[in-house]
């Protein structure tokens, strides 16, 4: 009987990426395969081979299973399937559909008076949620969310503010100078 899993995951294009594999019993026989194929095998007492476009940028973790490709490109997407053998020669297969995607533009920031303050809102052209952060004075707000809103009160018209985006590796960020929020 094997034991089946499946999972979404997502790299960015130029990045190194590593299946999420949690394996904590001993292994004795690992093969990867993409779309069938297959791209990296091992069995106890022998050298791992790498085969097809993961020859010179794979790497397999033997203790654990897990599989990294380095700088990841768009025909790295696919279904790999991770088929391996624990030592009391149960059999498991984990299966990864892997999508890749470019890496997120610069976010762009535009604000407008709304009330007794200012509201900043963040955007970025990218499939995925991303992670937000925005930096005003010297405070860091970490939001997960596009918009913030700042007070009248504390609005110095000679400031900046700034917005972080992240996914994955990957930090962009652009600034605005609050003078422009101002008619």
């Amino acid at each position: 009987i094997a034991h089946i899993h499946c999972e979404d995951v997502i790299g960015i294009v130029g990045e190194n990426f590593t299946f999420p594999v949690k394996i904590d019993q001993k292994i004795t026989e690992i093969i990867w395969t993409k779309n069938k194929d297959k791209v990296a095998e091992w069995e106890e007492q022998k050298n791992t081979t790498y085969l097809t476009s993961l020859h010179n940028r794979g790497l397999l973790n033997k203790e654990n299973g897990c599989l990294t490709i380095f700088n990841l490109e768009n025909n790295d997407a696919g279904k790999y399937v991770l088929d391996y053998f624990d030592s009391v020669e149960k059999n498991y297969v984990l299966t990864f559909i892997l999508t890749v995607l470019a890496p997120p533009p610069e976010p762009e920031i535009n604000c407008n008076i709304s009330g007794d303050g200012l509201v900043l809102k963040c955007t970025a052209d990218f499939q995925e949620p991303l992670n937000y952060t925005w930096k005003f004075r010297s405070i860091t707000i970490a939001h997960q969310t596009q918009e913030v809103f700042i007070p009248m009160k504390d609005v110095d018209a000679s400031e900046k503010a700034a917005c972080f985006i992240k996914f994955s590796q990957i930090e962009k960020s652009s600034e605005i100078s609050l003078t422009q929020c101002f008619p």
